[in-house]
């Protein structure tokens, strides 16, 4: 079992910046595929940044450019750096482990483990 705890959400300002992280605990060694998702209110939850265990990153096409998903595995920590935040990325951000590689190539959703969430609101 794999346990997430989000944190680094708040609120910022257009154009602004925010650091989430988001550590990991519990027998983590299957984990081949790590990322985060966001889910805004009446939307669907969406694959933002996605990093395999051969550090290949995949991103959303929405934020290409602006984000950056990173891992420290000593730390069994994975961030997520995002600049130019614009109104359109408040969400609830949530991170996600899963044990399939082949979850961040087809950017699946299905992945085995989630954290609580932690939210991020983007005023103009």
């Amino acid at each position: 079992q794999v346990q997430l705890v989000e944190s680094g959400g708040g609120s910022v300002q257009a154009g602004g910046s925010l650091r989430l992280s988001c550590a990991a605990s519990g027998y983590t060694r299957n984990i081949h595929c790590t990322a985060w998702f966001r889910q805004a209110p009446g939307k669907e939850r969406e694959g933002v940044a996605f990093v395999d265990s051969a550090g290949d990153t995949y991103y959303a096409d929405s934020v290409k450019g602006r984000v950056t998903i990173s891992e420290d595995n000593v730390k069994k920590t994975l961030y997520l750096q995002m600049d130019s935040l614009k109104p359109e990325d408040t969400a609830m951000y949530f991170c996600a482990a899963d044990r399939r590689a082949s979850s961040c190539f087809y950017r699946r959703i299905d992945f085995d483990y989630w954290g609580q969430g932690t939210q991020v609101t983007v005023s103009s």
